[in-house]
């Protein structure tokens, strides 16, 4: 058990897994307001080398002492007293790019993906053939489906298990909705059952580019077409409040405090901001920021000036102790997904891909002017290398017309660049927040098919942007990676596969610059720097704590460290082995 003495516990800690015990250091005047940790390692992920402190003491929500232990005992005499036991303090893990209605409606549906998936109620157990998949839909619908609700089954991926369509669905489930997501999250195939229950009719859809009807298939741009009207099923309150539920479950057990949506909403505003609202009242040891979606935004409002005008406003409106708003922030987005082989490449494809354009090239770059000159901070979507010199190309023009100093536009994801554009980036100021997990799932597959073995082992190349000292974040963009700040490291140091494979070496990053990636770079992502991401006087008192150091272990076993649990605004969680 940990050793906590505190006065008043029930007012200062999160969680009851602890016990008072008495301490010759400890005032029995205690102030429950104040508390000096030590007994561990202390990381403050300050500087550009790993840095230590013995102690730190946080006053309410803050910090506001950082150094020896004497010196902490000595100015905080009444302090109550948390030690470590030999646990190691960082920073709390930020995650930077997640989508509570992503994990919600993946976690209140089913999952059948190549990989494995850790979720609350254990492992999803991945398949990968065509057979597998069809039998393992087979028991979902049997054991998940009800007519007139639509079952959502997330995972599917055309590489491991072939061919999908609405008439395999149709004699799969031919009486129960079913919704088969991609992979990406940017794909859905229907049945007629779910085609009918949502309201979808073709004469709607017909000249629609990225709509296959006959299939079922609806992509990228056709599927956020259809999103209104499935929102209503996506958003099912109670299955998505178990959803929301079950992600919570995951950022406490992965240390995680900080969390941003960027892009918000995805498919309705009062329905997704009141759910989260709900799930967030119970006060669970983390908070959501949010990056305003200026595509869907603009969809809902007509135009871009009524979504600008409202984007403006929301921050006063629906901000909330533990929701906020982030204010002149926006997201956009370039080209399709790396999981669909959607993202544009230069070189393009094997096999018969083909890139795709999320927004239509002449409104994303009216979309991009129109924010940049209205000062906005803007966040995009790109991927491939094509879809990345678009942003490069547009930013340089905006450069020229209208110069920002400090513009800190950040490209998301990056599946696919090369060392010209991380040149340019360098170049034009801006800024990176990477998914390093692509390399994990894809790279083996995709050696074979669509990329071919030298872009797929080049995927996510992070030491491009170390060596030009660009600042980079790390995402999970939940569920393109699970929410495990420490895997997303690992496979950026290490760059090993799913099959085990050890792929570009020399691009392997060292641990200090990947556990800057989820602390204060992914603040700074966020441009929150100044309130999170490392441990300084006046910063938030948020920390995750490590049953073992990082920098004092194997990189091969960093992702397999325990999160014995966080510290949120002073108030402790710890995780249950």
């Amino acid at each position: 058990m940990k050793t906590i003495i505190l006065v008043l516990l029930a007012t200062t800690l999160f969680s009851c897994n602890n016990a008072n015990k008495t301490n010759p250091n400890q005032s029995t005047t205690a102030d429950s307001t104040q508390t000096i940790y030590y007994g561990g390692d202390i990381i403050t992920m300050e500087g550009d080398v790993e840095e230590y402190a013995e102690a730190v003491v946080r006053n309410k929500d803050k910090i506001v002492f950082v150094g020896t232990k004497a010196d902490a005992f000595k100015e905080y005499p009444n302090a109550a007293h948390y030690d470590l036991e030999g646990n190691t303090l960082l920073p709390g893990f930020i995650e930077p790019h997640l989508h509570p209605l992503i994990a919600a409606v993946i976690l209140s549906g089913d999952i059948i993906a190549p990989n494995d998936w850790h979720v609350p109620e254990g492992v999803k157990k991945g398949v990968g053939s065509h057979d597998d998949f069809i039998q393992r839909l087979k028991e979902s619908v049997a054991g998940n489906g009800k007519e007139g609700n639509v079952l959502f089954i997330w995972g599917y991926h055309q590489l491991w298990h072939g061919e999908l369509s609405r008439k395999i669905l149709n004699e799969v489930a031919p009486n129960m909705p079913v919704v088969v997501l991609h992979r990406s999250f940017h794909e859905a195939f229907f049945n007629d059952k779910a085609i009918e229950l949502v309201g979808l009719k073709e004469a709607d859809y017909k000249d629609a580019p990225q709509v296959d009807w006959k299939k079922g298939h609806f992509f990228e741009g056709g599927l956020l077409a259809v999103a209104p009207k499935l929102s209503k099923y996506m958003l099912n309150p109670k299955k998505y409040a178990k959803g929301l539920e079950d992600m919570t479950f995951l950022m406490e057990k992965n240390g995680i405090t900080t969390i941003d949506e960027p892009g918000f909403p995805l498919v309705n505003f009062e329905m997704e901001y009141h759910l989260l609202k709900a799930e967030m009242a119970k006060n669970p040891p983390f908070e959501v920021y949010n990056i305003l979606n200026g595509t869907q935004l603009t969809n809902m409002k007509g135009s871009i000036e009524k979504a600008a005008d409202f984007m403006e406003m929301i921050p006063a409106k629906y901000d909330v102790k533990n929701i906020k708003m982030m204010p002149k922030q926006v997201k956009l987005f370039a080209d399709g997904a790396i999981y669909s082989l959607a993202m544009q490449m230069k070189e393009g494809y094997t096999d018969g891909f083909k890139g795709k354009w999320m927004t239509p090239l002449a409104l994303f770059e009216e979309q991009m002017n129109y924010f940049w000159d209205r000062g906005y901070k803007i966040h995009i979507h790109a991927n491939g290398d094509l879809g990345i010199q678009r942003c490069l190309d547009i930013t340089r023009s905006m450069m020229k017309r209208n110069p920002r100093k400090d513009h800190h536009l950040t490209l998301h994801h990056l599946g696919y660049f090369t060392a010209d554009q991380a040149d340019e980036m360098k170049e034009l100021g801006i800024e990176t927040s990477v998914n390093p997990y692509y390399l994990w799932a894809l790279s083996d597959k995709y050696s074979e098919f669509g990329l071919g073995g030298k872009r797929a082992k080049n995927l996510v190349d992070m030491k491009l942007i170390v060596d030009r000292d660009i600042p980079m974040s790390f995402h999970s963009d939940f569920a393109m990676a699970p929410a495990e700040p420490l895997t997303l490291a690992w496979t950026a140091i290490n760059r090993v596969t799913s099959q085990g494979t050890e792929v570009t070496q020399d691009q392997r990053i060292d641990v200090f610059t990947a556990m800057k990636a989820i602390t204060i770079t992914a603040a700074h992502t966020l441009e929150l720097e100044d309130k999170i991401g490392s441990i300084k006087v006046g910063k938030t008192a948020n920390f995750t704590i490590l049953a073992e150091n990082p920098f004092k272990v194997k990189k091969m076993h960093i992702k397999d460290i325990f999160v014995v649990g966080s510290i949120y605004h002073g108030r402790v969680h710890l995780n249950k082995r």
